[in-house]
């Protein structure tokens, strides 16, 4: 059962899991570009490759979402794994375009799968233990941290894993004709990742406990998904602060839109080579991920230091919208002094996001029912992804230069200002969230999680 677990031992397997799950990903981030433009593909294909992944996880955001209310987190988890593992292996050794593609939306399967049963679970068990007026915020800011630095960590060893196992020209073409061209050097961070999700999904059967559900047919989950749906698009309109957390999400997706699509190109233009530039953009995505699990580690501080979550969502956003227009500012700058304003913009945009996550989950935790948790992260998973593809869009008519990185701080101090209000009525925000059942986002559920049908998060 799960309230057999204490809260330390849900804490540590949770930040297991987190760690298990995200470090093949960061593994794939430096060399899948790379990979593909090898295995011959053209810039368009690789364009459509992403946004095959990006179309998939946002197309089954919702739709599978209830799987993990209905089903459990433990085989939603293991399927998202699965998912993933072959992913890796396709990517990794395929070479025509269709498989490629079938690859990347496979990953992007994956990734809505994952969207939130991790968390939903831990919250279930922590509250089980508990009580529904637990300390949430800071197994999530362990988990964000953990996160992040399984991010960092896969992004540098992805980067540099063909180098450290002596794969230069040499040993490489030896490699590649061993293997009629099926392994490449550079498939093999991927491969490593692949290995790593076989792990994770044998941990996932080994140590996640979770109460018996009741069997639910293919049918009837199949059934509930259209209900899902708009129980979790009513989610923020039953709530002020659900949809507030929604809204703060979307801002966040915007702002990373801005910072990955248009960091690769300064860093190749402050460095005046493509290649260099990669270097450059791998150890900024490594520095960005290190300052958003320092802001996560700094959630539970945050919040004491500003009086509440609310307050704590406010400056933390705040702080990282700064970011972006200190990044706008320098835009047309390249001196010594632009290039340090520039650089520590950079990391308050990733330290003021890792620090208001955990405080908006720890908000939304407190307002949604158990059988709707992971319906509930699922929304705020789309807002941002929604939010990040319109953004892209956006950008991509802009003219370069500073507008694009204002739009993207501005959007994010938008975001801050909707918690200005929050902020002063944090105590009867405090109230309401002893309330954990104030909010399903189905229409008939109780607070229970019997609702087979119900969908996900």
């Amino acid at each position: 059962m799960t309230g057999t677990l204490d809260i330390r031992t849900a804490r540590r397997r949770y930040v297991t899991l987190c760690v298990l799950f995200w470090l093949p990903l960061g593994l794939s981030i430096a060399p899948l570009i790379l990979l593909f433009t090898e295995r011959g593909m053209a810039m368009a294909a690789i364009a459509g490759f992403f946004a095959v992944h990006s179309l998939t996880a946002a197309a089954l955001e919702l739709p599978t979402g209830g799987l993990s209310d209905a089903l459990g987190r433990r085989a939603v988890l293991a399927a998202a794994g699965l998912l993933n593992l072959a992913a890796l292996t396709i990517v990794a050794l395929g070479s025509a375009p269709w498989l490629l593609g079938f690859g990347m939306a496979l990953m992007g399967a994956g990734r809505a799968l994952s969207s939130g049963p991790a968390e939903a679970w831990y919250v279930d068990t922590v509250q089980a233990h508990a009580g529904p007026d637990a300390d949430l915020r800071t197994g999530l800011a362990r988990g964000s941290s953990a996160t992040s630095a399984a991010l960092a960590t896969g992004t540098l060893l992805g980067g540099t894993l063909p180098w450290l196992l002596g794969l230069g020209p040499d040993l490489g073409a030896r490699l590649s004709e061993a293997t009629s061209e099926l392994v490449l050097p550079l498939s093999v961070p991927m491969l490593l990742g692949a290995a790593v999700e076989i792990v994770f999904v044998m941990y996932v059967f080994t140590s996640l406990r979770e109460p018996a559900r009741p069997v639910a047919t293919l049918r009837n989950v199949l059934r509930g998904i259209p209900a899902t749906i708009g129980g979790g698009l009513r989610l923020g309109g039953r709530d002020a602060l659900v949809r507030r957390v929604f809204l703060s999400a979307g801002a966040a997706g915007s702002a990373m839109a801005v910072i990955e699509l248009l960091t690769p190109g300064r860093a190749a233009a402050l460095s005046g080579a493509p290649e260099l530039g990669a270097v450059l953009v791998a150890v900024l995505a490594c520095a960005g991920f290190i300052c958003s699990g320092v802001g996560s580690h700094l959630a539970t501080l945050t919040a004491r230091l500003a009086g509440s979550g609310e307050r704590a969502v406010m400056v933390s956003l705040s702080i990282s919208s700064g970011g972006l227009l200190m990044l706008g500012a320098t835009a047309a700058f390249t001196g010594a002094g632009s290039m340090a304003l520039a650089a520590m913009g950079y990391g308050l945009v990733y330290l003021g996001i890792g620090a208001a996550g955990p405080n908006e989950n720890d908000l939304l935790h407190r307002r949604v029912s158990s059988s709707g948790r992971a319906t509930a992260l699922s929304v705020q998973s789309l807002a941002l992804q929604l939010a990040g593809a319109l953004t892209g869009l956006i950008i991509g008519v802009l003219p370069p230069g500073r507008l694009p990185w204002l739009l993207g701080g501005t959007v994010l101090l938008a975001g801050a200002a909707l918690w200005i209000h929050r902020s002063g009525t944090a105590s009867i925000a405090a109230a309401a969230t002893r309330q954990p059942h104030a909010v399903s986002p189905s229409p008939s559920a109780g607070g229970s999680d019997s609702h087979c049908p119900k969908t996900h998060q």
